[in-house]
């Protein structure tokens, strides 16, 4: 297992903008299983020769032996030199910074806009609303449409896609790249697939969403119809981020019908209004609970607030998911209700909402394509 100063010694020789050694700008290490990720703090105003100089750091990074990939990412913060790093090995540490960071640039590299015909974001203001098994269940959805399906994990703290897809595997490498996960017919990427389902990533925001924007434009994605990305809840950096670099067609926003969770939901939708990224609509989750023993139906969480505040902010209400026994369990052992009971009344309501986001997308007006690379 290659450690720290194995990763420092890679780049003594590297050189950073204005001559000094790249180790100077190092503000992050992770190591895990074979994958070395890399916080290097930069001049946003001189973005192309860092970018030259991030480049020349992950060759040299994947020359160390026992190093499966890198991912080198991008943050400014303070001048050259004045980054504080410690030798000392620890896995799990993202070494402090004194202030917040913002992201220095976007990896612009060289693009194929024919890869990904569309690109939507399913959100949510809150967590705890069910939207990471939405987004899986919409995501087979649409495969079972005909479509071609992609499937990113965005939430780096507390990715859902390898438990709730049952993937334990660690992605190949292929020239550098990521190759995604396959299950049911999607393409999957997740951060669970790349660190032990244990291991807390303590990162700052920019070592994040930088690390996404790397998993979204350096993975293997291939021809894709749509590609979901499962964002984590909230309306901070990451979710800015990713609605003004990755050209959203459309974000779907999920809340259950709670005064608590639509407060939230609305900033959602403000959020991605800002941005000009289209809303396609709201889900309604755990909208009722029908009793599986004597079919009564019970509304937990109360009822329609999604679809009243959808009308409110004049945005399409796609519908309602229930809160229901079957699709909690298939989620937890790995096997989604649209893949593992496609002729469910559960499954059908989520391949309901799947058609619907589909006609949608075909008849919108369409966004410039995403900046997505294909090895």
């Amino acid at each position: 297992m290659p450690n720290e100063q194995d990763i420092l010694k890679a780049l003594e020789n590297i050189y950073a903008p204005g001559g000094v050694s790249l180790t100077r700008a190092v503000s992050g290490i992770v190591i895990s299983e074979g994958k070395a990720f890399v916080s290097l703090t930069g001049d946003p105003q001189k973005s192309q020769p860092w970018e030259v100089a991030r480049r020349n750091a992950e060759i040299a990074i994947k020359a160390v032996p026992g190093v499966d990939a890198a991912i080198v990412t991008l943050t400014a913060d303070r001048a050259i030199g004045s980054v504080q790093t410690s030798h000392k090995h620890d896995h799990n540490h993202d070494h402090d910074h004194k202030h917040a960071a913002q992201p220095s640039a976007r990896h612009s590299t060289a693009t194929s806009s024919k890869n990904v015909r569309f690109m939507i974001a399913v959100a949510s203001g809150k967590g705890g609303v069910g939207k990471s098994t939405t987004a899986a269940n919409l995501a087979l959805g649409l495969s079972a449409q005909g479509w071609r399906v992609g499937l990113l994990d965005a939430d780096i703290y507390g990715p859902s896609a390898p438990r709730l897809f049952g993937l334990n595997k660690k992605p190949a490498v292929e020239a550098g790249k990521l190759i995604p996960l396959e299950a049911y017919g999607v393409k999957i990427m997740s951060m669970g697939f790349l660190v032990d389902e244990k291991t807390p990533m303590v990162w700052r925001g920019p070592m994040v969403t930088q690390a996404l924007m790397q998993m979204l434009n350096e993975v293997k994605w291939g021809e894709l119809d749509v590609m979901v990305i499962d964002m984590p809840p909230g309306t901070g950096d990451v979710q800015l981020t990713i609605a003004q670099q990755a050209a959203l067609s459309g974000a779907v926003i999920v809340s259950t019908p709670q005064d608590l969770a639509l407060i939230d939901a609305r900033r959602a939708v403000a959020m991605f209004q800002k941005v000009e990224t289209p809303i396609l609509g709201i889900i309604e989750n755990m909208s009722y609970f029908q009793c599986p023993h004597c079919g009564g139906r019970s509304e937990i969480f109360s009822h329609g607030g999604a679809r009243h505040d959808a009308e409110k902010l004049s945005v399409p209400f796609l519908g309602e998911a229930p809160l229901d026994m079957r699709i909690r369990e298939t989620s937890d052992t790995g096997h989604p209700i649209v893949s593992s009971e496609p002729n469910s009344p559960q499954a059908g309501v989520y391949l309901g909402l799947a058609a619907k986001i589909k006609t949608l997308l075909e008849t919108q007006k369409r966004k410039q394509a995403p900046n997505i690379i294909v090895g």
